[in-house]
Parts: structure tokens; sequence; C-alpha cells
């Protein structure tokens, strides 16, 4: 009977530590590797990262050259966006410029709130399909199926400009991540962080001579909707790009 009793207290042993190791590995591996939480873990494991083309450094245009040239334009070609220009805009717009996981644009104690998602309709190479940037891997990984930019039009009150650009770029907050630290005020830093971010975005993409226009007019509960956005995570801009067509110089704004 001992014997029994101590088979089965083995037995039992085993199968805790094997849950709790099982659990452990699990838990690691919905971590991102920039210290977020993925909410996607068990939908998104099933499809592997792109990794993106590593960005250029230096450009033909100069930082001030870009400043004058800048302009919102709604109006596109309909030519696909190269891999490499993609690289380049998501890059722009929270890319990791050095060791300790600095980005792009600054960000109030270094806590990085913003998350940024690509809807693709028309880039070479790529699954149409919602991505999300993954900064410290230069990668982006599929958590939505089809091509959701006209849903996302309507939900930006039937801007046009976004279904047919090439991507929408949608930037969405993380509010606890900054409030945490700073309280009511980190609601403000958070709006100043997601400025800099789409300005860098508007500038690259004036740089790649492609044509943007950010995005601010949309039902918040809608974009959530059709990005499949986790309960924490606010939308904030939506950034439409596209190649530009011939009668986009006069762009008022």
């Amino acid at each position: 009977m001992e014997v029994k009793r101590l088979d089965k207290k083995i037995v039992g042993s085993v199968l805790v530590v094997t849950i709790v190791l099982i659990s452990t590995t699990i838990y690691i591996l919905a971590w991102h590797g920039d210290g977020t939480r993925d909410h996607r873990y068990a939908q998104m494991t099933s499809e592997a990262s792109i990794t993106l083309p590593r960005p250029r450094y230096d450009s033909e245009i100069s930082i001030e050259e870009a400043l004058l040239r800048r302009r919102s334009v709604r109006e596109y070609t309909g030519e696909p966006l190269s891999l490499q220009e993609l690289s380049q805009l998501l890059w722009a717009t929270q890319g990791i410029t050095g060791p300790r996981g600095l980005r792009t644009a600054p960000s109030a104690g270094a806590l990085y709130p913003l998350e940024i998602y690509v809807v693709v309709g028309n880039v070479e190479g790529l699954d149409v399909g919602v991505y999300k940037y993954r900064p410290h891997e230069h990668s982006i990984q599929k958590v939505l199926e089809g091509d959701s930019r006209s849903v996302l039009a309507e939900a930006a009150l039937g801007q046009s400009w976004v279904g047919r650009a090439a991507v929408d770029i949608v930037i969405t907050a993380v509010y606890e991540r900054t409030t945490g630290k700073y309280g009511e005020r980190g609601v403000r830093y958070v709006h100043m962080e997601v400025g800099h971010a789409a300005q860098n975005l508007c500038l690259q993409a004036t740089a790649l001579d492609l044509g943007a226009v950010a995005v601010g007019a949309f039902h918040d509960e809608k974009v959530e909707e059709t990005l499949n956005l986790p309960e924490e995570e606010k939308p904030l801009y939506i950034i439409a790009v596209g190649r530009r067509g011939a009668s986009t110089s006069g762009s008022a704004d």
C-alpha cells in the first residue's frame, strides 16, 4: 500500500511539474522581444514572422527638402509598393536606432506605448492582410487575413483614399505603459509621441516620393473591430500611403 501511495505521489508531482513547464513556455513565447505581451499568440503561432529588408540610413533628399515638399496626398496610381519601401516606412515610424532599444521617435521615459499595424492591399511579394510591426526584430507578422482597406475606409467616415491606398498604417497606443509612471499627464505624452511618429512616417514617404495623408477622423470602435485590437490598445491615427497620382501636386495641406 505504501508503495502504491508513493507511486501516486510521484505521478502527481510529475504531472504538476509538466503543467508548470508547459505553462511557463507558453507564457515566455507570448511576450514580444520589446517587452509587450502578444495577445494573439494562440492565433499567430501558425504565421511565421516576415523579416523586412534592412532600412537605408541615407537619402538623396535632405530633411529640409522633405519638409518643404511634404503635402497630404489623397490620389494614388494604384501601383504596388515594394517591400523595401514598406520596410523604410515602418522603420521611420518606430524603428530601433540603438543598442538600448531607443527608437526613431522620442518617448516619455522610453516606455514606447505605440503599436503599429499595416493594412496591406498592394505590396509586391506580400499577401493582403493586416500585419503587426515588431520593431526589435524589424519584422511583421500577419494577424488577420484578407483585404481590410474598404472596411477601414468605412470606419474612417467613408474617406475613400483609405480604401485606395496601397497600405494603411494604423498607430495604436497602450496608454497604461505611460500613465503607469506619469499618471494622467502620461495621456498627453502619448499624444505627443503619436504626433512624432506620424510626422516621421509622412517625411519618410515624401523622401521616397510616395504620397501619404494622415487621417484622424474615424469611429474608434469600428477601427478596433476591423483590426481585432485587444482591449488595452486604442487607435489614434490612420496614415494612408501609396504612389502619388498625377494630379496630387495641388494638395492643400
